[in-house]
């Protein structure tokens, strides 16, 4: 299930537990709409893992927070603490190896 994101504390609340893909982008960004399927397809493939989305224009003080640079960038986290970063589209065999770490 893909969760868009409200504010910076159900963020904090949503990644405490389990393993969370959090997909930072704009909507205005072509790498991350050809990415947003991809995460779609994956997401059904991992029922387990929680999804994500932040957009990097409302939510810049998250952003900032990870010091995201560019976009679209993923970060997989686990319990609360981020554990692997791509940056860029990812296709989505990389994706499926990148959510199983």
């Amino acid at each position: 299930m893909i969760n868009h994101l409200e504010n910076e504390q159900e963020f904090d609340a949503i990644v405490a537990s389990g393993t969370v893909l959090v997909d930072f982008y704009a909507d205005w960004c072509g790498p991350c709409r050809m990415l947003g399927p991809v995460i779609e397809e994956v997401s059904k493939e991992f029922p387990e893992v929680k999804v994500l989305k932040v957009n990097v224009d409302e939510m810049g003080r998250l952003a900032g927070r990870f010091s995201i640079r560019s976009i679209p960038t993923i970060m997989l986290f686990k319990n609360g603490i981020p554990v692997a970063t791509r940056v860029g589209f990812v296709p989505k065999p990389a994706l499926t190896a990148f959510v199983k770490q």
